[in-house]
């Protein structure tokens, strides 16, 4: 992660279990972007396939959301092209998934640590 703006504000798994829907705006938050660039991936990307309402309203399952979990840092911090991706997603889910929990957990211990510091130079 080369700065700040690249941290996203997905709540971790506990917290994402809470629902079994979340809706679009709401996952677009977390991840800093459009909904519009959402519906763009979910067209691009066969592992992204949130419930539409009869409306039209998508709803994002946990799963969905930990897939685009997963396409955010390829395209966003591994600077991967769509169709380098899409590759990659089809020939590596299992190490990519491995790669974001690890990002999730450095993301946690820098976020406890620089609280500790806030809290020690108080």
């Amino acid at each position: 992660m080369d700065n700040e703006a690249d941290l996203i504000e997905v709540p971790d798994d506990e917290v994402l279990q809470q629902k079994l829907y979340y809706s679009i705006s709401e996952v677009a938050g977390w991840f800093k972007v459009n909904t519009s660039l959402l519906r763009y991936w979910e067209n691009e990307f066969d592992v992204l396939q949130p419930r539409k309402t009869r409306k039209g309203d998508r709803l994002f399952r946990v799963e969905d959301i930990k897939n685009l979990q997963l396409i955010y840092f390829l395209l966003r911090q591994r600077k991967f092209s769509i169709d380098g991706a899409k590759n990659y997603l089809k020939n590596n889910k299992q190490e990519a998934d491995t790669q974001i929990r690890l990002v999730e957990s450095l993301t946690r211990f820098r976020s406890f640590l620089l609280e500790m510091k806030a809290n020690l130079q108080a």
